[in-house]
């Protein structure tokens, strides 16, 4: 299928509400915590614009984690130099004769450096970050539309597609030390002539699951095989990043199959059997409950489905409604899945009010709605993205009203209260994200644990590959304790923190080289990269795929496309969905 058509987009991680007040002359001090419950309407969801840039064609086969812009000269920002920033959503050409596509970054990618902006960015023990502006683009999405054109006449066939490679193959050349290839998922699913974002995968009882247009399925974590497809009557429109402990999960589809369909009907599926279970609609009373971009979350057995001026709450094993609008001017919009349960929150005076609403970022129990603990942001500034929830790290923007959106990063305690926000020095950053309409967790490049966030750099061109780091700060303080580079030709990514480690996907070299990617790991303290998964040099052709979601468990990691996108058919049904490695 074809690539869809280029669109206006800005390309950053803008800055939401800030930590605390700046005082005029010096340095903020930092605003007073509330720690209850504040009940309260709840505004929209950031949704910064995104879609295709309308700027210079991009080169034709750049892998995951790497610069998707051609080189510039650097711009100049309030006196700090700042490279040019990706457009968010920014598409990537498949390589020519490679094994599935060189995959664009899957999210937001945003450069950061440290700035001075009149007593905004520079502030207490921390410094605002900035990004670069956006070309003009709307905020609305386009809806893919199946293709059109026509098919060439049998007497003119199109060039002859080279297969991708299978793991046996891959296999032929793996070394030792290197896990081996235990399968390759292509696609399976016709999808519009523009492509379409895929949800998940979500792993459980043995099971890799995913869902995508119109379709879920089911396949066998040890060998690849499918299990179960469902077929599904509209559009998936929404997901949790992650199942529920026993293993289910609640998509949201459109209402119907037209084009703009709101995105209000829920489904929930066991995903180890494949087999639908309960259905809902959700309530539309009144025209501010916007239902074009919802943000979707797991809790144990809750489900939070967030949106314009409200969230629903349902019990995942029955489907009972718990709990929608709470009392008072402040409503959740969005939570994270997992263990700990962060609600960006939206206070207006009243519904379908224009002005910038107030956030905060709250605890709250997702089966009931109240509130345990509250961090307020400053005023004007929006939450974006939730990097790590225990510890809480905040990705916070700004980009109304301002001529350069700002970004910025604060870094919570486990009780809500701001302990600092990172000092970048001379260094720039790049975190990658889901699609901004999307759930607020499960960005690759940062995270934290214990008293250690680790954010990626932006990759640097060096002998015609490029490498980056990865830097720890101190979450007290913000002050850098170390730095340690990729290997050369690879790019690092911090993924989780696990028993005190943070893991790492490493990319494989674009070009083909000795080494492939894997799963690193570093301590607190950094020192030498350790070897947790290394996935051969021979599948880094196939590890290259659209807008790739890593996920690491048991011993095993899975690459899978988080877009499906071809030229045309025969190419579509040859792309690489999920890779996994292990042995």
């Amino acid at each position: 299928m074809s690539q869809p058509p280029p669109q206006g987009s800005p390309g950053e991680q803008g800055g939401f509400g800030a930590p605390y007040e700046p005082q005029p002359g010096a340095y903020g001090e930092p605003g007073q915590q509330q720690h209850q419950p504040q009940p309260g309407p709840y505004g929209p969801p950031p949704t910064p614009s995104y879609g295709y840039p309308q700027s210079q064609p991009q080169p034709p086969t750049v892998p995951y984690g790497y610069p998707q812009s051609q080189p510039h000269p650097p711009t100049e920002l309030h006196g700090y130099p700042q490279p040019p920033t990706v457009p968010y959503g920014q598409p990537q050409q498949p390589p020519s004769g490679g094994s599935g596509g060189g995959g664009r970054s899957r999210g937001r990618v945003a450069g950061l450096v440290a700035a001075v902006l009149a007593g905004v960015l520079v502030i207490g023990a921390g410094v605002w970050f900035a990004v670069g502006g956006d070309d003009g683009a709307d905020d609305k999405k386009s809806v893919a539309k199946e293709s059109t054109a026509p098919k060439k006449p049998s007497g003119e066939p199109g060039p002859k597609l080279t297969p991708a490679p299978g793991a046996a193959e891959l296999n032929k050349g793996r070394k030792d030390g290197e896990a081996k290839v235990r399968w390759l998922q292509k696609n399976d699913v016709d999808v519009p002539q523009a492509g379409v974002g895929v949800r998940g995968p979500w792993i459980t009882g043995g099971i890799v699951a995913k869902a995508m247009y119109r379709t879920a399925s089911g396949y066998s974590l040890d060998d690849g095989s499918q299990k179960w497809s469902l077929r599904l009557p509209a559009d998936v429109c929404g997901a949790p990043t992650h199942p529920s402990p026993d293993g289910k999960i609640v998509i949201a589809l459109r209402e119907d199959t037209i084009e703009g369909a709101d995105c209000e009907k829920l489904q929930m599926i066991d995903l180890t059997t494949g087999k639908a279970g309960w259905t809902a609609t959700l309530d539309r009373s009144s025209m501010t409950d916007g239902l074009s971009n919802i943000v979707m979350a797991v809790n144990g057995d809750v489900l939070t489905v967030g949106r314009t001026t409200r969230t629903d709450a349902y019990r995942i094993s029955d489907g009972k409604h718990l709990w929608d609008r709470l009392p008072g001017f402040c409503q959740p919009y969005g939570f994270t899945s997992g263990d700990v349960p962060l609600a960006a929150v939206d206070c207006r005076k009243r519904p379908g009010d224009d002005a910038t609403p107030d956030e905060e970022v709250r605890r709250m129990d997702p089966a009931t709605g109240k509130t345990v603990w509250t961090y307020k942001v400053k005023k004007g500034w929006r939450i974006d993205r939730f990097y790590s929830v225990e510890p809480p790290v905040v990705s916070l923007r700004k980009d109304e009203d301002t001529v350069e959106p700002q970004w910025a990063i604060a870094l919570l305690s486990n009780d809500g209260t701001l302990l600092a926000q990172p000092d970048p020095g001379k260094e720039q950053f790049e975190i990658e994200c889901g699609e901004p309409d999307e759930n607020l967790e499960d960005c690759l490049g940062a995270t934290a644990g214990g008293d250690t966030f680790y954010l990626a750099t932006k990759p640097a061109h060096v002998d015609g590959e490029f490498t980056n780091s990865v830097v720890a700060f101190d979450m007290k303080t913000g002050k850098m304790k170390w730095k340690v580079p990729a290997p050369p030709a690879q790019t690092l990514h911090p993924m989780r923190v696990e028993d005190g480690k943070v893991l790492l996907y490493l990319t494989p070299p674009y070009s083909k080289g000795e080494n492939g990617g894997g799963i690193m790991a570093l301590g607190p303290q950094g020192g030498a990269l350790q070897t947790v998964l290394r996935h051969p040099a021979s599948a880094g052709g196939a590890e290259q795929v659209f807008e790739p979601v890593v996920r690491y468990t048991d011993g095993r990691s899975l690459v899978a496309a988080g877009r499906v996108s071809a030229e045309n058919d025969a190419e579509e049904m040859d792309l690489e969905t999920i890779i996994a490695f292990g042995d």
